[in-house]
């Protein structure tokens, strides 16, 4: 499997995103919350405050690792609900057919009509805000492409030699499912997940931003940016960061899943001359 500059270069900023997250306890200089200053306040980038501070006197480089985790941990959960969906009625849609098929081609066609970011809105609106309700939006938003993937990889692989050789073997249909047809699926499964994570990731955001998801005081890149909107003349820094966070994360994920397509699918790769 060859992986060219898009696979390298998304693999490289996620892992930075996840470095980011996963040592903020440690790398980052003050406390997110607790070290707010006042008499710093509005400070630009220096030796001291790398990103600068916010209107509290709070380093934004500090937030900005922080918020990190928020993006990862949301990228993360939400893409396995997502997938977990997906995969199960896609597949045994694909699998079953009849009215079962039909059921879940109806709910996946209502699901492409629906905008995410609208209802992922309701359904904070009816949750509220805070973290536990982001996930959920965000986990049943969606499913619905990698459930089309997922049935039509069924579609295909049951009619494959193993697949019937389980089955005259007396397998039951969910041990087939789950045993020959799902490891085989993996491939355009993973690359889905993968670019779902950078679409959480700015879900994430734009919730925030407009107040339905991480509240204050907790450090979270949407929030910030809202925080931001006041300032954004005084000391645009406080929004130039958190927005370049948002656009390298997404970018990495982005580029990643993008550079795993090209190297799974058969049809996407190319050869040395």
């Amino acid at each position: 499997m060859r992986l060219g500059f898009n696979f390298w270069l998304g693999a490289t900023l996620t892992a930075l995103v996840i470095l980011a997250g996963v040592l903020a306890h440690w790398i980052a200089p003050f406390d997110p919350v607790l070290d707010a200053d006042l008499m710093n306040s509005e400070l630009p980038p220096d030796a001291t405050f790398w990103f600068g501070t916010d209107a509290q006197g709070r380093d934004v480089y500090t937030r900005i690792l922080y918020g990190a985790q928020i993006s990862l941990t949301v990228g993360i959960v939400s893409q396995v609900i997502n997938s977990l969906i997906g995969i199960t009625l896609g597949m045994t849609a694909g699998y079953w057919g009849g009215w079962w098929d039909d059921l879940v081609n109806g709910l996946t066609n209502v699901m492409l009509a629906i905008p995410s970011l609208i209802f992922a809105l309701a359904v904070m609106a009816v949750l509220g805000p805070g973290l536990p309700s982001l996930l959920i939006a965000l986990g049943l938003t969606n499913w619905s492409w990698t459930c089309r993937i997922a049935r039509s990889s069924t579609l295909s692989l049951k009619s494959q030699g193993y697949a019937q050789a389980a089955q005259t073997l007396g397998y039951g249909d969910l041990r087939i499912m789950f045993t020959q047809i799902l490891p085989n699926m993996m491939g355009p499964i993973l690359v889905m997940a993968t670019l779902g994570m950078g679409s959480a990731v700015l879900s994430e955001a734009a919730l925030s931003f407009l107040g339905l998801g991480i509240q204050p005081p907790f450090p979270s890149w949407g929030s910030m940016l809202t925080d931001a909107r006041q300032l954004i003349q005084l000391a645009p820094w406080v929004a130039i960061f958190p927005g370049l966070a948002i656009f390298l994360s997404v970018l990495g994920f982005n580029l990643l899943g993008d550079g795993l397509r090209d190297s799974l699918d058969p049809h996407m790769r190319t050869r040395k001359p």
